[in-house]
Protein backbone atom coordinates (compact mmCIF):
# COMPACT_ATOMS: atom_id res chain seq x y z
CA UNK A 1 0.00 0.00 0.00
CA UNK A 2 1.93 3.13 -1.33
CA UNK A 3 2.23 6.49 1.37
CA UNK A 4 0.39 9.02 1.31
CA UNK A 5 2.12 12.54 0.12
CA UNK A 6 1.20 14.16 3.57
CA UNK A 7 2.71 10.86 5.14
CA UNK A 8 6.24 11.09 3.70
CA UNK A 9 5.87 14.87 4.46
CA UNK A 10 5.14 14.34 8.43
CA UNK A 11 7.35 11.92 8.68
CA UNK A 12 9.89 14.12 7.56
CA UNK A 13 8.92 17.04 9.80
CA UNK A 14 8.76 14.59 13.40
CA UNK A 15 11.70 12.13 13.12
CA UNK A 16 14.45 13.18 15.01
CA UNK A 17 12.78 16.47 15.72
CA UNK A 18 13.44 18.38 18.68
CA UNK A 19 10.61 19.79 20.02
CA UNK A 20 10.31 23.09 22.27
CA UNK A 21 9.52 23.52 26.21
CA UNK A 22 6.00 24.90 25.01
CA UNK A 23 3.08 23.64 26.41
CA UNK A 24 1.84 21.18 24.11
CA UNK A 25 5.20 19.20 23.82
CA UNK A 26 3.88 16.96 26.47
CA UNK A 27 0.74 16.30 28.94
CA UNK A 28 1.70 15.12 32.11
CA UNK A 29 0.08 13.72 35.27
CA UNK A 30 0.23 11.93 37.79
CA UNK A 31 -1.19 8.01 38.46
CA UNK A 32 -0.21 7.04 42.17
CA UNK A 33 3.24 6.95 42.22
CA UNK A 34 4.39 6.84 38.18
CA UNK A 35 4.09 9.78 35.61
CA UNK A 36 2.23 9.60 32.43
CA UNK A 37 2.62 11.41 29.52
CA UNK A 38 1.09 12.24 26.07
CA UNK A 39 2.74 13.30 23.75
CA UNK A 40 0.14 14.52 21.16
CA UNK A 41 2.03 16.23 18.11
CA UNK A 42 4.12 12.91 17.93
CA UNK A 43 3.45 10.77 15.18
CA UNK A 44 6.04 7.93 15.02
CA UNK A 45 3.81 5.38 12.52
CA UNK A 46 4.79 7.24 9.81
CA UNK A 47 7.40 7.34 6.95
CA UNK A 48 10.06 4.18 6.57
CA UNK A 49 8.57 2.39 10.11
CA UNK A 50 4.80 2.60 8.07
CA UNK A 51 5.98 1.66 4.72
CA UNK A 52 7.76 -1.26 6.32
CA UNK A 53 4.23 -2.17 8.53
CA UNK A 54 2.33 -1.82 5.20
CA UNK A 55 4.71 -4.67 3.54
CA UNK A 56 3.32 -7.10 5.97
CA UNK A 57 6.99 -6.79 8.36
CA UNK A 58 6.24 -5.72 12.57
CA UNK A 59 8.38 -2.92 13.27
CA UNK A 60 9.70 -2.81 16.80
CA UNK A 61 9.90 0.98 19.10
CA UNK A 62 12.32 1.71 21.82
CA UNK A 63 11.02 4.20 23.69
CA UNK A 64 12.81 5.81 27.05
CA UNK A 65 11.12 8.87 29.28
CA UNK A 66 13.66 10.22 31.41
CA UNK A 67 13.56 12.88 34.22
CA UNK A 68 16.26 14.79 34.41
CA UNK A 69 17.98 17.48 37.01
CA UNK A 70 18.62 20.19 34.35
CA UNK A 71 17.24 21.80 31.21
CA UNK A 72 18.02 19.63 28.11
CA UNK A 73 20.95 21.45 26.38
CA UNK A 74 22.37 21.19 23.03
CA UNK A 75 26.07 19.16 23.36
CA UNK A 76 24.97 18.46 27.06
CA UNK A 77 24.28 14.81 29.03
CA UNK A 78 21.80 15.87 31.28
CA UNK A 79 21.61 13.76 34.64
CA UNK A 80 18.98 11.16 34.70
CA UNK A 81 16.77 11.38 38.15
CA UNK A 82 14.78 8.39 36.87
CA UNK A 83 14.15 6.76 33.79
CA UNK A 84 11.85 4.06 32.31
CA UNK A 85 12.39 1.90 29.27
CA UNK A 86 10.12 0.06 27.03
CA UNK A 87 10.16 -1.68 23.74
CA UNK A 88 6.86 -2.61 21.76
CA UNK A 89 6.48 -4.47 18.54
CA UNK A 90 3.53 -3.07 16.38
CA UNK A 91 1.79 -5.01 13.44
CA UNK A 92 -0.67 -4.16 10.83
CA UNK A 93 -3.60 -5.81 9.03
CA UNK A 94 -4.07 -4.64 5.72
CA UNK A 95 -7.42 -6.34 5.49
CA UNK A 96 -9.06 -4.60 8.30
CA UNK A 97 -6.76 -1.54 8.35
CA UNK A 98 -5.73 -1.34 12.14
CA UNK A 99 -2.87 -1.85 13.90
CA UNK A 100 -1.80 -3.96 16.68
CA UNK A 101 0.53 -3.36 19.71
CA UNK A 102 2.73 -6.06 21.71
CA UNK A 103 4.54 -4.81 25.17
CA UNK A 104 7.78 -6.68 25.23
CA UNK A 105 9.09 -6.71 28.99
CA UNK A 106 7.69 -9.04 32.03
CA UNK A 107 4.28 -7.15 32.38
CA UNK A 108 3.64 -7.97 28.68
CA UNK A 109 0.12 -6.63 27.05
CA UNK A 110 -1.07 -6.44 24.07
CA UNK A 111 -4.06 -4.30 21.93
CA UNK A 112 -5.22 -4.86 18.54
CA UNK A 113 -7.92 -3.67 16.25
CA UNK A 114 -6.39 0.05 16.70
CA UNK A 115 -6.28 3.45 14.50
CA UNK A 116 -2.67 4.45 14.26
CA UNK A 117 -3.54 7.70 16.87
CA UNK A 118 -4.76 4.99 19.26
CA UNK A 119 -1.58 2.60 18.96
CA UNK A 120 0.72 5.76 19.76
CA UNK A 121 -1.25 6.83 22.77
CA UNK A 122 -1.26 3.07 23.65
CA UNK A 123 2.39 2.85 24.02
CA UNK A 124 3.43 5.86 25.82
CA UNK A 125 0.81 4.87 28.12
CA UNK A 126 2.28 1.97 28.97
CA UNK A 127 5.99 3.85 29.45
CA UNK A 128 4.96 5.10 33.16
CA UNK A 129 7.57 6.56 34.84
CA UNK A 130 8.96 6.19 38.35
CA UNK A 131 8.43 9.29 40.88
CA UNK A 132 10.81 7.71 44.02
CA UNK A 133 13.82 10.30 43.18
CA UNK A 134 11.62 13.56 42.63
CA UNK A 135 10.50 15.31 45.57
CA UNK A 136 6.56 16.81 45.12
CA UNK A 137 8.88 20.50 45.34
CA UNK A 138 11.62 19.18 43.15
CA UNK A 139 11.88 21.39 39.73
CA UNK A 140 12.66 18.29 36.92
CA UNK A 141 12.16 18.28 33.28
CA UNK A 142 11.02 15.54 31.07
CA UNK A 143 12.80 13.45 27.83
CA UNK A 144 10.69 11.26 25.69
CA UNK A 145 13.02 9.54 23.14
CA UNK A 146 11.35 6.89 20.55
CA UNK A 147 13.73 4.68 17.91
CA UNK A 148 12.30 2.49 15.37
CA UNK A 149 14.71 -0.68 15.57
CA UNK A 150 15.71 -2.63 12.55
CA UNK A 151 15.43 -6.89 12.61
CA UNK A 152 19.33 -7.37 13.32
CA UNK A 153 18.97 -4.54 16.33
CA UNK A 154 16.28 -7.05 18.42
CA UNK A 155 18.18 -10.46 19.15
CA UNK A 156 20.92 -8.87 21.74
CA UNK A 157 17.80 -7.26 24.05
CA UNK A 158 16.27 -10.20 24.08
CA UNK A 159 15.26 -12.63 27.16
CA UNK A 160 13.12 -15.07 28.86
CA UNK A 161 10.61 -13.80 29.57
CA UNK A 162 10.77 -10.17 28.30
CA UNK A 163 13.42 -8.66 27.10
CA UNK A 164 16.92 -7.22 28.53
CA UNK A 165 16.19 -3.80 30.47
CA UNK A 166 19.70 -3.02 30.65
CA UNK A 167 20.93 -3.42 27.32
CA UNK A 168 17.83 -1.11 26.51
CA UNK A 169 19.23 1.70 28.60
CA UNK A 170 22.65 0.94 27.06
CA UNK A 171 21.24 1.10 23.42
CA UNK A 172 19.71 4.45 24.47
CA UNK A 173 23.35 5.86 25.90
CA UNK A 174 24.65 5.72 22.50
CA UNK A 175 23.72 8.01 19.24
CA UNK A 176 21.24 6.25 16.81
CA UNK A 177 22.63 4.90 13.74
CA UNK A 178 22.78 7.28 10.76
CA UNK A 179 19.46 7.37 9.36
CA UNK A 180 17.53 5.67 11.80
CA UNK A 181 14.22 6.64 12.66
CA UNK A 182 13.86 8.80 15.70
CA UNK A 183 12.04 11.22 17.57
CA UNK A 184 12.70 13.45 20.78
CA UNK A 185 10.32 15.39 22.74
CA UNK A 186 11.80 17.48 25.69
CA UNK A 187 9.11 19.54 27.75
CA UNK A 188 9.54 21.34 31.66
CA UNK A 189 10.23 22.10 33.89
CA UNK A 190 7.97 20.20 36.32
CA UNK A 191 6.84 19.41 40.12
CA UNK A 192 5.02 16.90 41.73
CA UNK A 193 3.05 18.68 43.56
CA UNK A 194 1.86 20.83 40.42
CA UNK A 195 0.61 17.90 38.27
CA UNK A 196 -2.87 16.70 38.12
CA UNK A 197 -3.35 13.37 40.02
CA UNK A 198 -5.71 10.63 37.92
CA UNK A 199 -6.43 7.41 39.19
CA UNK A 200 -3.83 4.62 39.40
CA UNK A 201 -3.90 2.92 36.05
CA UNK A 202 -5.52 -0.44 35.37
CA UNK A 203 -4.73 -3.42 33.01
CA UNK A 204 -7.01 -0.98 30.38
CA UNK A 205 -4.46 1.83 30.77
CA UNK A 206 -4.82 3.64 27.80
CA UNK A 207 -7.87 1.57 25.66
CA UNK A 208 -10.11 4.24 24.46
CA UNK A 209 -13.49 2.52 23.43
CA UNK A 210 -13.55 5.05 20.70
CA UNK A 211 -10.64 3.49 19.01
CA UNK A 212 -12.78 0.25 18.48
CA UNK A 213 -9.44 -1.85 20.13
CA UNK A 214 -9.43 -4.79 21.25
CA UNK A 215 -6.85 -5.22 24.70
CA UNK A 216 -4.83 -8.38 26.02
CA UNK A 217 -3.28 -9.19 28.89
CA UNK A 218 -1.04 -11.79 29.65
Amino acid sequence: MPLRRRDLLLAGLGAGARRGHGAESLRVRLSGDRILVAAPQLRFLLGRPLERLHNGASVWFDFQLSAVAERPAAGVTPRVLERAVERFAVSYDLWEEKFSVSQLSRTARAASHLTSAAAETWCLEHVPLATGALGPARQFWLRLEVRAEEARDRAPLLSEPGINLSRLIELFSRPGRTGQPSWLVEDGPFRLADLKAVGRPSARAGFSPASGGRLQSY
